[in-house]
C-alpha cells in the first residue's frame, strides 16, 4: 500500500525543491528495487484448471513476481521507468536498468502474455492491474531511450492481450464500480486514458470516451462526505471527475 500511496504521488506530481525532489525520487526508487525481484510473500489472484495451474510466482508471472502481488510488480516497473526516464544519471539509474533488463525479457513477457491468454482469467487484474501495465507501455512508448524501446516491443504481446480483455469488458459493464480501491473503475480508466492517446490508439480511445459518458454523465452531487471508506485509497468522486475532464470539453466539464 505504501508503494502505491508513493507512485500515485508521483504520477500527479509534487512541489518541492531539487534537493526534496531528488531524495524524495531516491525513496521511490529504493521501495521498487526492493520488491520487484523479491518473490514472497505473495498473494496470487487466479483461477486453477488444475495441478499444472499451481507453481510458485516466478514461474507463473516471471516478469511481474515480486512486490507481493501481480499489479504491484506491474506499477513498481512503471515507477522504475518513470524515474529513470526522468533521471537518467541518478544514483539508482544503473540498478533500475538492471532489474528492467532482467525481468522484462521477451521470454519472461512471452510466459505472462501465455499467462494473461489463459481463458479462466478473462477477469484477471481488471481493470487496475491492466490499467497501470498499459501505463508501463505507455512511459516506455514515449521514452527515446533504445533500451526502453526494446523493453517496449518485448511488452506488444502482453500489451495486446490486455487491450482485447479490456475491450471485450467495457461493453458488458451496464454500471461503473465505485469503490475507493481496486476495482473502482473511474481511475483505471483515466489511466487507460492516457495510455491511448499516449500510443495513438484512437479505437480504445472512442471506446473510453463511450463508456466512461454512459456510466457517469448523468451523475450529479457526488456524495464526498461519505469518503474515505474504510479500506479506500482512491477518492471514487474525484477519480470519476478526473476522468471525465480527460473526455469532455472544458465548458462541458464545467458545466457537469
Amino acid at each position: 500500500m505504501r508503494l502505491v500511496l508513493l507512485t500515485l504521488l508521483l504520477l500527479t506530481g509534487m512541489s518541492a525543491s531539487a534537493d526534496e525532489t531528488s531524495e524524495r525520487d531516491g525513496r521511490f526508487a529504493a521501495l521498487a528495487l526492493d520488491c520487484v525481484q523479491r518473490e514472497y510473500p505473495n498473494l496470487i489472484h487466479h483461477v486453477l484448471s488444475g495441478d499444472q495451474d499451481i507453481a510458485p510466482p516466478r514461474e507463473l508471472t516471471p516478469s511481474f513476481y515480486g512486490c507481493y502481488d501481480w499489479h504491484s510488480a506491474v506499477h513498481g516497473h512503471w515507477l522504475l521507468a518513470r524515474l529513470l526516464r526522468q533521471h537518467p544519471e541518478a544514483d539508482y539509474a544503473e540498478s533500475a536498468r538492471a532489474a528492467l533488463e532482467a525481468n522484462l525479457t521477451a521470454d519472461r513477457l512471452e510466459a505472462e502474455s501465455r499467462y494473461l491468454s489463459h481463458p479462466e482469467r478473462a477477469g484477471f487484474e481488471r481493470p487496475y492491474g491492466l490499467a497501470w501495465l498499459l501505463q508501463l507501455v505507455a512511459e516506455l512508448h514515449a521514452w527515446d531511450d533504445p533500451q526502453a524501446q526494446r523493453w517496449r516491443e518485448h511488452l506488444r504481446p502482453l500489451e495486446t492481450v490486455a487491450v482485447q480483455r479490456l475491450s471485450d469488458w467495457l461493453p458488458k459493464l451496464h454500471y461503473p464500480i465505485r469503490s475507493g480501491e481496486h476495482y473502482q473503475t473511474a481511475f483505471s480508466f483515466g489511466l487507460l486514458w492516457d495510455y491511448a492517446r499516449t500510443v495513438g490508439d484512437d479505437r480504445f480511445q472512442r471506446l473510453l470516451a463511450d463508456t466512461g459518458r454512459r456510466l457517469y454523465v448523468k451523475d450529479r452531487a457526488c456524495p464526498l462526505s461519505y469518503e474515505p471508506s474504510g479500506h479506500d485509497f482512491l477518492s471514487p468522486c474525484l477519480a470519476e471527475a478526473d476522468f471525465m475532464r480527460r473526455i469532455m470539453p472544458a465548458p462541458q466539464f464545467a458545466h457537469w
